[in-house]
């Protein structure tokens, strides 16, 4: 029941999670050529269906890797042009808070909830790795235990960077673009400023470097969802269905049938990409994750209990995200998982001693 429950979950999500993916890419030739966002979407489907029948995880884990190069290179490069821009640190705060003073804030003013639960909902998204099913068979497909301390070293050394960089990068676009939504190819898109991105490597970049940063920028979304998919179609085969793991006919309809519904999502879902890929990564990382937690700690968790805590966490993360203090005051990820341990506090500490009573009962 627990591994069913867990394949529906990572099916439907990581495939949402997927289509934030496709839109993403689409978004890049969007900027680009002007083309229609489901053009994009279609070439992107197309690209990963032919990903996943020529190679699998292997393939997918060494084209992440060249890509990795790509988009830090391409990070760089737009930091350097940003800075030749409009200055370095000082400049680049006075520039943002002439736009608006709230922009060089750290934190939100007035929180909801107050400040410590809107930093605790960012220290909870990044827990939210440990229910990502994509992200767990890269850690599954390393060598030995020995290889973990050496692959932790060259994770840091490459997303400590990358990490800055992006953040230098989106504060960049916002000095570089600020009348990014009024501008006509923004028109019509749910979310405008994702065409930042892009649109800043076009004003500011030459074009040999404008074409390795986009062909990046694609290759990485479409590479990503084609890994999540793929980790769908084995969801399907072999955890909802695990009489179909040896079926490669099986695996393969799978694969169309997941990327059918991404399609379908990426083209009509009315998210945008970082909407969707929040809620994928909220409801996986509250669901999957507060389960594993428990089970890596070897705590006692009928599988009754372990399918409410992953039902409810996804219901919070949802109901969450369609309220008014989504993100804004505390990442939908916390409410998720709050609910979940309150789910299996309740049972340990509460109902569970009570069972045992009524049962030792004559």
């Amino acid at each position: 029941m627990v591994v069913i429950t867990a394949g529906l979950i990572t099916m439907i999500f990581l495939a949402i999670y997927a289509a934030g993916q496709l839109k993403a890419g689409s978004t890049a030739l969007h900027a680009l050529f002007g083309w229609d966002m489901s053009v994009g979407v279609l070439i992107g489907t197309a690209i990963v269906i032919l990903y996943s029948f020529a190679g699998g995880i292997r393939a997918d884990i060494w084209t992440d890797a060249a890509q990795s190069f790509i988009m830090i290179l391409a990070m760089v490069m737009i930091l350097v042009a940003g800075y030749l821009d409009i200055g370095g640190w000082q400049p680049l705060m006075g520039n943002l808070k002439a736009q608006d003073p709230a922009l060089v804030n750290w934190f939100p003013e007035n929180p909801a909830f107050g400040i410590i639960p809107y930093i605790l909902g960012f220290m909870f998204a990044g827990y939210g790795a440990t229910g990502q099913p994509h992200l767990m068979t890269r850690l599954m497909a390393i060598k030995s235990v020995e290889a973990i301390k050496r692959e932790r070293f060259y994770y840091f050394l490459w997303y400590i960077p990358f990490f800055l960089a992006s953040i230098g990068v989106g504060l960049y676009c916002r000095a570089i673009i600020p009348e990014l939504s009024s501008l006509p190819i923004a028109q019509g898109l749910d979310e405008p400023t994702e065409l930042a991105l892009p649109l800043v490597t076009m004003r500011l970049l030459p074009d040999i470097a404008i074409g390795v940063s986009l062909a990046g920028l694609f290759a990485a979304t479409v590479s990503t969802a084609d890994s999540q998919i793929i980790v769908c179609s084995g969801a399907i085969t072999h955890d909802i269905c695990p009489r179909w793991k040896t079926s490669y006919l099986a695996s393969k309809l799978g694969t169309f049938a997941v990327t059918g519904f991404a399609l379908w999502v990426a083209l009509f879902a009315p998210e945008g990409v970082f909407g969707l890929v929040l809620v994928a990564w909220s409801a996986m990382g509250a669901s999957l994750g507060s389960v594993l937690l428990l089970r890596l700690y070897r705590q006692p968790l009928p599988p009754a209990i372990a399918v409410i805590m992953m039902v409810s966490a996804i219901v919070v993360v949802v109901l969450w995200h369609l309220s008014r203090y989504d993100d804004q005051d505390i990442f939908k990820i916390l409410p998720g998982f709050a609910a979940a341990f309150l789910i299996y506090f309740f049972w340990r500490f509460l109902l569970a001693p009570i069972i045992t009573c009524l049962k030792k009962r004559p």
